[in-house]
């Protein structure tokens, strides 16, 4: 099964986290991958830049292609765009991970945090799929992928984190009106799936790390059980899977996978639910 050889997949925020899972799962079948972020150097406390993932994909069988990007500038994005279809000839997979979090109430959220969100989570998904769609459209098996949740409608996870919430539906909302919109018309033109991806759990990031107690970060998985998930998703034929909301664990488990320890920071702690799901 050669899976994703040869094929382009761009993943923004995937200087490390699930990001960076996501790349390197796609760089063992031999991808050429497009790892992209805002750290070019060392960060003081967070781990990897663009460049430490790119030697990491190289050395796990892929080609890399490191661009340093903000996703809330719509110039820099189409000019990552352009470098990647110069570089590699096309765009297979675009992977929409990158994401701002600040789970504060109405009253707490600064207008700064506020426009972060929104252009980091919404706005760049928009941008980022209205650039690639050109591309994608010439490719065999095209995929969009958003790091995002299920469109789970009750006030309880709106009134902790409006801004928040607001802007990951955002990114929900876009795969829901593009997989409609660039669904097969029946005229030979290729349909691209666009679907959205979301953890049964918290999952083991920097954001985890740095922003809740360390017993959350224990109750958490690695970032590896997302990236396996969106593999799979990647794998399936993209006439016949859009639209979908999946969750991380129900993709594995429908691939016969039963063994979800090997994904925990500490097998036997009760997990953590993530958030937006009942």
């Amino acid at each position: 099964m050669t899976g994703l050889r040869d094929k382009v997949v761009f993943v923004t925020g995937s200087s490390r986290g699930i990001g960076r899972e996501i790349a390197l799962r796609c760089a063992r079948d031999g991808a050429k991958v497009v790892i992209t972020g805002k750290t070019a150097e060392p960060h003081p406390k967070l781990p990897g830049t663009i460049h430490s993932v790119a030697a990491e994909v190289e050395a796990a069988g892929g080609q890399a292609l490191a661009i340093q990007l903000d996703v809330r500038d719509e110039q820099a994005i189409q000019s990552a765009v352009a470098q990647t279809v110069e570089r590699f000839g096309g765009i297979d997979v675009l992977v929409n991970n990158a994401s701002a979090i600040s789970l504060t109430g109405t009253l707490d959220t600064t207008p700064k945090r506020l426009d972060r969100m929104w252009d980091v989570n919404m706005r760049a998904t928009f941008l980022m799929s209205q650039a690639c769609i050109p591309h994608l459209k010439r490719a065999a098996n095209p995929h969009i992928l958003n790091l995002s949740p299920p469109l789970n409608m009750d006030a309880k996870w709106f009134a902790p984190h409006l801004a928040y919430t607001i802007s990951k539906y955002g990114m929900s909302l876009c795969a829901l009106g593009m997989a409609r919109e660039f669904a097969a018309d029946g005229d030979g033109v290729k349909a691209i799936a666009v679907n959205c991806l979301w953890p049964r759990t918290t999952i083991a990031t920097a954001a985890i790390e740095f922003n809740f107690p360390e017993a959350m970060l224990n109750a958490s998985r690695k970032p590896a059980i997302v990236a396996d998930a969106a593999w799979r998703i990647l794998m399936r034929d993209s006439r016949e899977c859009s639209g979908n909301f999946f969750i991380d664990e129900e993709v594995l488990k429908e691939a016969g996978i039963a063994d979800f320890e090997q994904y925990a920071v500490m097998p036997g702690v009760e997990l953590q639910h993530d958030l937006f799901l009942d």
